[in-house]
């Protein structure tokens, strides 16, 4: 049946029935029209993209839903009373979350600031006075004291620096916030399980604006993997107690496959026209963990083939004939300057994900081989 014109119902109907058959021609317009459910479920889902988000709870609401929360998962009411009784948001750790400053230093002048005398002279130091407990660390867990230093070093400048924020403040105001909401708030729950338990009181619980803590800088879900009580008094103290710092770190890296028959990789010579990321040496696979440093390196080929392409030793020499692995990374602004990168070096990286960080790292404790 065909359409009727609007005229002529306009002539013949009351304006009651004149809407009703309007709406019925309508309906049956759009009944017999292709319909595409995909295209509308797109749209709807645009629409609440582009629409003003809700406006947070009052943040004395939201805490007290976390602390019921905290209560259901086995957290005394002391700890909770302890560590949330005055808490209140920090508007400048949103701010220094928000306004985190791009990394704009080449590697060249990031090598200088953090690997430099001052930092070489004090870490030899510190692992002459630290070298029992270093050493009996490095036997249980197979990490080489050196690599313990270096990073006790760029994290802390050996215990010196660890942040003086309060650290449930610091999460509980990321957990309220939305950007990241849910890592803080499951950084929050561990954090007050590390106080229920006695290893550090909530006013001495002291860290980065972003929660990471102590001498090794652990976030509190780290904290819970890995933290050790190497002395046996009962609390892993990564805040005071250098042995306990020295096996937390040592544990993580042997957690994340550190093998110490290995050092980290080594500086090397390679040919103007070999590119870690070009032809075949780009990798096949994706890295599927810490993409945002392990995209810029090679796919790992042997040192033999690493020497048949014309990789040296800074000084010329061909490279060590070791059964091992390697990728090629060139993060400088020199033309020749690389680095061939162990297995070793992905455990760095589980730690920190750049690729400056880790060679950081690896020059350091280069650097303080003496001291060892």
């Amino acid at each position: 049946m065909g359409f009727v014109s609007f005229r002529h119902f306009n002539r013949t109907l009351s304006p009651w029935l004149f809407m009703r058959a309007f709406m019925v021609i309508i309906f049956m317009s759009v009944a017999f029209l292709p319909f595409a459910p995909s295209t509308l479920k797109a749209q709807d889902t645009a629409e609440d993209t582009d629409a003003p988000e809700p406006s947070l709870p009052p943040f004395d609401q939201w805490l007290d839903e976390l602390r019921a929360e905290a209560r259901s998962k086995g957290i005394s009411k002391a700890t909770i009373d302890a560590a949330l009784g005055a808490v209140v948001p920090n508007e400048r750790v949103v701010e220094l979350d928000r306004k985190q400053p791009e990394f704009t230093q080449t590697f060249e002048e990031y090598l200088a600031a953090r690997v430099s005398p001052v930092r070489i002279k004090r870490g030899r130091e510190m692992m002459v006075e630290y070298r029992e407990p270093l050493r009996a660390v490095a036997d249980h867990y197979g990490v080489q004291p050196r690599f313990i230093a270096a990073i006790w070093g760029l994290e802390t400048n050996y215990g010196s620096f660890t942040g003086g924020m309060n650290v449930i403040q610091s999460l509980a105001t990321l957990a309220y916030d939305r950007r990241r909401s849910d890592f803080f708030r499951r950084q929050l729950f561990s954090a007050l399980q590390i106080i229920d338990e006695g290893h550090i009181t909530a006013s001495e619980m002291k860290g980065s604006w972003a929660g990471a803590m102590g001498q090794s800088q652990f976030m509190p879900g780290s904290f819970i993997a890995y933290a050790e009580d190497f002395d046996k008094d009962g609390r892993r103290d990564i805040w005071n107690t250098p042995v306990d710092v020295f096996a937390s770190i040592a544990n993580y890296l042997k957690s994340h496959g550190w093998d110490d028959r290995y050092i980290w990789g080594r500086s090397v010579r390679v040919p103007p026209d070999l590119l870690p990321t070009k032809g075949d040496l780009a990798q096949e696979t994706p890295p599927s963990s810490c993409s945002r440093a392990l995209r810029n390196h090679s796919r790992m080929l042997s040192l033999a083939e690493w020497d048949r392409r014309g990789v040296k030793r800074l000084n010329g020499e061909a490279l060590p004939m070791v059964e091992i692995k390697a990728s090629l990374v060139k993060p400088g602004t020199v033309a020749d300057q690389a680095f061939l990168t162990y297995g070793n070096y992905r455990a760095i990286l589980s730690y920190n994900c750049s690729d400056l960080y880790a060679l950081a790292v690896g020059h350091l404790a280069d650097a303080l081989l003496s001291a060892e």
